[in-house]
């Protein structure tokens, strides 16, 4: 197998395991937070304590993914072009 093609296959293998998995999780941890929708915080004593909200996910913990925004955006643009 030559170099070029064995690099276009782990291309196109990435590119579709990718895709796969936006369709079926299309919501990711929020990389800010790493999901818990809020920081973390220590008090005088260096026990773990509740911060402030995240305002990137709205205190959600949950962000949507970046393969899942550019599908709906082509479908959004493709939907208005054809109206």
């Amino acid at each position: 197998m030559t170099p070029i093609l064995l690099a276009i296959t782990c291309l196109l293998t990435v590119t579709l395991c990718y895709g796969g998995t936006c369709a079926v999780s299309p919501f990711g941890n929020c990389r800010k937070c790493r999901g818990m929708g809020h920081a973390l915080k220590t008090d005088r004593k260096g026990r773990p304590k509740r911060g402030k909200d995240c305002r990137r996910c709205k205190a959600t913990g949950k962000r949507i993914r970046v393969g899942r925004w550019i599908y709906h955006r082509a479908v959004r643009i493709h939907h208005d072009g054809t109206r």
